[in-house]
């Protein structure tokens, strides 16, 4: 068994792992145990009462976070010459579409949200193979296919996130950095619940909302006790 670093007894120290914490404890306790010498993320994981083989109980969704993720978000824009100035305007990394088109047939994958029209999706479509297993496919769900590329990238650079239930019934995702103050970490995971709650298949029975963990990137798990989230 690998030994613990100082940082990491320090971290164990300073919370039980066994305990459930409220809201308010978990978001403080998260930027104590992190030790990490660059911002890390914060994360939630949300365990939900859902069959996610069932096509009718697949979660999926997005969220604008009040107070952003704290990340830098790569978008790149593929759409029509009348539309690429008003992307660029709006704040878009990269913007054009058939020389993208082509640099991701051949690997290029180096943004974080790629956002394109209706009308482009007949060319869009076959990267597929290419933007399907990394998560960049646009999708008219999550607001990445539409006519307003200028809206559609404002919201992405503000904190809109893309958020799916994995295989297992849980929902991960982004809700801020270690930097952020707990107050903000904890509005943007009340948004996150609230979204959720709304998503809630009709055909899903018993307990929704399973178990909230919160984490960041290279701290240990805290358990929330989800009487203290607003919306559970």
């Amino acid at each position: 068994m690998a030994k613990l670093t100082r940082k990491q007894k320090e971290a164990a120290a300073k919370y039980d792992a066994s305990k459930e914490y409220s809201l308010e404890e978990a978001t403080k306790l998260v930027k104590e145990i992190t030790f990490t010498k660059f911002d890390a993320s914060v994360d939630i994981d949300v365990r939900l009462g859902v069959d996610p083989r069932k096509a009718d109980q697949m979660v999926r969704g997005v969220v604008a976070l009040p107070h952003g993720t704290g990340k830098q978000v790569r978008v790149l824009v593929l759409c029509s010459p009348e539309k690429e100035q008003e992307a660029k305007d709006a704040g878009a990394d990269f913007v054009g579409l058939d020389d993208y088109i082509t640099k991701i047939e051949q690997g290029w994958t180096d943004v974080d949200v790629i956002i394109t029209m209706p009308t482009m999706m007949a060319k869009v479509g076959k990267l597929g193979r290419v933007l399907g297993p990394r998560g960049l496919m646009p999708n008219p769900k999550s607001g990445t296919v539409t006519m307003d590329v200028a809206s559609a990238v404002k919201e992405v650079k503000a904190g809109k996130i893309d958020f799916k239930v994995d295989k297992t019934g849980i929902i991960h995702t982004s809700v801020g950095k270690v930097s952020f103050e707990p107050e903000k970490i904890v509005d943007n995971i009340k948004e996150v619940i609230t979204v959720l709650a709304k998503l809630k298949p009709s055909t899903a029975k018993g307990v929704y909302f399973r178990s909230v963990h919160i984490s960041s990137t290279m701290s240990s798990g805290i358990t929330i006790d989800k009487t203290t989230i607003p919306g559970i």
